[in-house]
């Protein structure tokens, strides 16, 4: 549902705020931002030539789903440390650094994969990014932008534990990275939505910031530190992660600009 003036329509660069934001701002491209970690990880996965299948639920179904599509599932990240098994990939973004034999991967979480699949399903093409690709997802837009694309970032946030939205500052700063970049890529008119997310990362201090903001702490402190400095390195990526059907799948990997992606319900 959209209420009058909260779809931010007269720009073409927009931002809004987790699963409710992403429906009340619709776009030609959706940027999904999920730092710690959703979207780190699939950086780190697609950067290893993995493809990842999102998936919103953490039960038996992501076995099934799993299975279904010949993949291996991630476990989550205190699921393997309680397992004391170093090959177990999970959540975390540093247990996919070495992965060796992995091609398919489904990647459980049910925030960033159910805001995924809700703009995919508004018929916006959807992407991923995080602080390590920001600078490529705002160069694979910015010609699709200058010539009249309108994009909405999205920052997933957080829950609180009554299941509120926790808005988290480090998907702030991945939101206002992809966005400053994609300014300077089509100087585009951006909503003060998303100015505000650009002047967050502006004033960001990488990796002091991540590192002790709370998320960051929280995974510090659960001995996830190499985490949280593998998803402060800025644009160290050149992975485009561009969602067709159920995957993610690197955009250079895909058909040429002009041709259309098959997308969810297609």
């Amino acid at each position: 549902m959209t209420l009058p003036g909260h779809d931010q329509s007269t720009y073409r660069l927009r931002m809004e705020w987790g699963p409710t934001g992403a429906e009340a701002v619709p776009a030609d491209y959706a940027v999904v931002v999920d730092v710690l970690s959703f979207t780190t990880t699939l950086s780190v996965a697609l950067e290893r030539g993995i493809e990842v299948f999102p998936f919103r639920w953490k039960d038996s179904r992501a076995a099934e789903h799993a299975m279904r599509h010949g993949a291996t599932l991630a476990v989550g990240r205190f699921e393997a440390l309680s397992r004391g098994d170093a090959r177990h990939v999970s959540l975390s973004p540093a247990s996919l650094a070495e992965v060796e034999g992995v091609q398919r991967l489904v990647l459980p979480s049910p925030n960033g994969s159910t805001i995924a699949f809700a703009l995919a399903e508004s018929g916006a093409q959807v992407v991923g990014a995080c602080l390590r690709n920001a600078g490529a997802v705002a160069r694979w837009l910015g010609p699709r932008v200058a010539d009249g694309a309108s994009v909405v970032v999205v920052p997933a946030g957080e829950r609180w534990y009554d299941d509120t939205l926790r808005p988290a500052v480090e998907d702030l700063w991945g939101a206002g990275a992809v966005l400053a970049a994609l300014d300077a890529e089509a100087e585009a008119a951006a909503s003060p939505e998303a100015r505000m997310a650009i002047a967050a990362w502006n004033a960001a201090v990488l990796p002091h910031d991540l590192l002790h903001c709370a998320s960051g702490r929280e995974l510090a402190e659960a001995g996830f530190a190499a985490d949280v400095d593998i998803a402060a390195r800025y644009d160290v990526s050149e992975v485009v992660p561009v969602l067709v059907g159920e995957s993610f799948r690197d955009a250079t990997s895909l058909p040429p600009a002009g041709a259309r992606l098959r997308r969810v319900g297609d």
